[in-house]
């Protein structure tokens, strides 16, 4: 059985309640649930922190023992070297999604300090997102 895990960054905790233009109206936790069920071959986990240190300890963590990663760093996308250099010493192949189009938004959104170092990028598509990136891995 395969192990992935998810792993969202800061503010998408908020997800279903904040800028619903963009992110949409439905929380994560009942969107996993609903993961959980599409996919039962699979063991997927789900981690969050609005902390980019927990992050980083996170993909140290599993970053040798599971078989895929998507990560939605959130805003540390465009500003964390540190995330990036993470993913960079890992094993396991990260997929970075997001679920609005960032390169419809602005400049600054433009420019990932992860990408180089994921395997595949996935972004505009809402919550699929993250059904794009797990079935990368299938």
């Amino acid at each position: 059985m395969k192990k992935l895990m998810i792993i969202n960054g800061p503010n998408l905790n908020l997800l279903g309640i904040r800028e619903k233009n963009i992110y949409g109206s439905q929380d994560f936790q009942s969107f996993f649930e609903e993961l959980r069920q599409r996919y039962l071959t699979i063991e997927l986990s789900y981690f969050q922190s609005n902390h980019e240190g927990e992050i980083i300890d996170k993909l140290h963590e599993i970053g040798f023992s599971y078989d895929g990663i998507v990560l939605n760093a959130g805003a540390y996308t465009h500003t964390s070297l540190a995330i990036g250099d993470a993913i960079a010493g890992i094993t396991t192949p990260v997929v970075e999604v997001h679920i609005s189009n960032v390169h419809k938004r602005e400049a600054f959104r433009h420019r990932s300090y992860l990408a180089q170092n994921c395997v595949g990028v996935i972004c505009g598509f809402g919550l699929n997102s993250y059904k794009l990136g797990i079935e990368s891995f299938l």
